[in-house]
């Protein structure tokens, strides 16, 4: 009994009583101090390992933290993240930056920053701005100091950084949905005047023809230049150049622009409205661009079909709104994604940069309108840009 009390007095749970020897009750106590024994080896071992696993999460984090005693001054524990945003090698007691900083340790250490608060810091005369909090705790009689702080400015510049690789993922998606028709329609259109010059008598050379494709080229280089100016002054996307035109006169724009495209795809593209008077009040060049990306997504989605076929459809419904809506009959889309398909950068495709649905849905709210889409797996997708 003497042992055991002396064994927890002295945490030594190393040592094991003799559970051969002596009465069998004398055994029994035996094996059960042994039990107690193991049981607290193991308590004081998960103890040991989860203060090693929390040290190791700490000591990942990119945020500073220290705790130090509030009277000595003693570090408790610092991790090097905290170490780096003051520039200090080591730190094992806190008066070491008082002796090498007195205005940082003032600041950091003397301050009470109860709630996150902006911190300016000059460290090796740089200044840094940090964000800042500390909280005080006890330990039996000892009071600690907690303090948090983090580098605002590595942050602002990484989200900066990653802003910028997502505004040039926009503009190049953009650029080359538009460059891809232009450079097809140039191209037929050079073929044409080519045959016409090999031999004129067979391959006569349609002026008409030859004018419409040139103005499609020129519009859309326009729309295009728009799109640019646009994105280069983001914070005055709010206005639209509004026009009125005819539905039909919309769809022979897309159809100029994409059918050369699509006839090398062996893609059906097609074109219906009933009511030829149907016009529309819109930004010409954003919806064309619109139009242009959920061809495209159809295009994408209908690469492995037999017999593909995009249909570009325009109706007025019972409450007086125009509905343009392009219809495939491509692979779908999953219905575990379908709610995700508008968030901006997510994307399903390999190559995809995840912002051309993203885009199609922020240029229709700046029309007061709406894009909704229906998908089935393996029998295609619609679109619908309600007006």
């Amino acid at each position: 009994m003497d042992d055991f009390f002396e064994s927890v007095k002295y945490r030594d749970f190393s040592r094991k009583f003799n559970e051969t020897s002596g009465t069998k009750d004398i055994q029994y106590l035996r094996q059960r101090f042994n039990e107690v024994y193991d049981t607290i080896f193991e308590i004081n071992k998960e103890k040991e390992a989860q203060h090693l696993y929390l040290k190791k999460i700490l000591e990942l984090v990119q945020t500073g933290i220290i705790a130090y005693n509030i009277n000595s001054g003693h570090v408790l524990w610092v991790n090097d993240a905290f170490k780096k945003v003051l520039n200090i090698p080591s730190l094992k007691n806190i008066k070491f930056v008082e002796n090498r900083n007195s205005k940082l340790y003032n600041a950091v250490f003397l301050e009470n920053h109860v709630t996150n608060e902006s911190l300016t810091i000059d460290v090796n005369n740089e200044k840094n701005k940090l964000l800042i909090s500390n909280s005080t705790f006890q330990i039996k009689d000892t009071s600690f100091k907690l303090i948090v702080l983090q580098n605002i400015d590595d942050t602002l510049n990484h989200n900066e950084s990653e802003a910028w690789k997502k505004l040039l993922s926009v503009m190049t998606h953009e650029i080359m949905n538009s460059i891809a028709p232009i450079s097809s329609l140039a191209e037929t259109l050079q073929h044409k005047v080519k045959l016409s010059i090999e031999d004129n008598t067979k391959n006569p050379l349609d002026v008409e023809d030859i004018d419409i494709g040139i103005e499609s080229i020129k519009k859309r280089s326009e729309g295009l230049l728009k799109f640019a100016k646009t994105y280069r002054s983001l914070n005055k996307i709010t206005t639209l150049n509004l026009s009125t035109i005819l539905v039909n006169d919309l769809f022979d724009n897309i159809k100029t622009l994409m059918l050369p495209s699509l006839e090398n795809k062996d893609i059906e593209l097609s074109f219906e409205n009933d009511n030829a008077s149907l016009d529309i009040e819109i930004d010409v060049s954003l919806i064309e661009q619109v139009l242009i990306n959920l061809i495209l997504n159809a295009v994408e989605a209908s690469k492995t079909i037999e017999h593909p076929k995009i249909t570009l459809k325009a109706l007025k419904t019972i409450d007086g709104q125009t509905v343009l809506s392009i219809t495939d009959n491509g692979k779908g889309i999953p219905e575990e994604v379908i709610d995700r398909i508008f968030i901006p950068f997510f994307t399903t495709k390999k190559t995809g940069s995840g912002i051309g649905l993203s885009l199609s849905k922020q240029i229709m709210l700046l029309h007061k309108g709406r894009i909704t889409i229906k998908s089935i797996e393996r029998k295609g997708t619609s679109v619908s840009l309600f007006f």
